[in-house]
């Protein structure tokens, strides 16, 4: 299996006068921009996404929707979970994931630090073994053979929308 990791495009400083609750920060005109170049680099890697997991997180809910229309993926593509909300459940976020085989290419729309921990688990089998952190609209994939809670996985790229 593919597995993808992408962090909210760019959703601007928190300001709790403007969103008491942070959840509601939606993305800003500059996240729009980085997720057109990260769909025409999906679409460019010709990734055929089978599922796509977001947080229930505006900016992240309006990254994988993004994603989701510009892929031409059909609504119930998208599942949003609260296991990739900040500090979601890592080992519930895996059971989700795994439940709904066969999957090939799978998105995981979030939030840091919680992407790059979960990346360092599944390369290392370590949440803190690897220091990582993934920008705002970066993506990550990883390779994974047999999907679970620790050393799984090998990393084939890291892209961002700057590069």
């Amino acid at each position: 299996m593919k597995l993808y990791f992408l962090r909210h495009a760019d959703a601007g400083i928190r300001n709790p006068e403007v969103y008491p609750d942070d959840s509601l920060r939606p993305l800003t005109n500059k996240g729009r921009r980085q997720l057109e170049k990260v769909s025409k680099f999906l679409e460019k890697q010709q990734v055929p996404l089978d599922l796509v997991f977001s947080s229930p997180f505006v900016r992240a809910s309006q990254t994988a929707q993004f994603v989701r229309k510009s892929l031409e993926l059909k609504k119930e593509k998208l599942v949003v979970t609260p296991h990739l909300a900040p500090l979601g459940d890592v080992a519930q976020l895996i059971q989700e994931v795994t439940s709904r085989q066969p999957l090939e290419h799978v998105l995981l729309v979030g939030h840091e630090p919680d992407l790059s921990l979960l990346i360092s688990l599944l390369l290392v089998g370590d949440s803190s073994a690897l220091t990582c952190r993934m920008k705002k609209a970066s993506l990550c994939c990883l390779t994974v053979d047999e999907l679970i809670v620790g050393k799984c996985a090998t990393l084939e790229w890291l892209w961002h929308p700057d590069f």
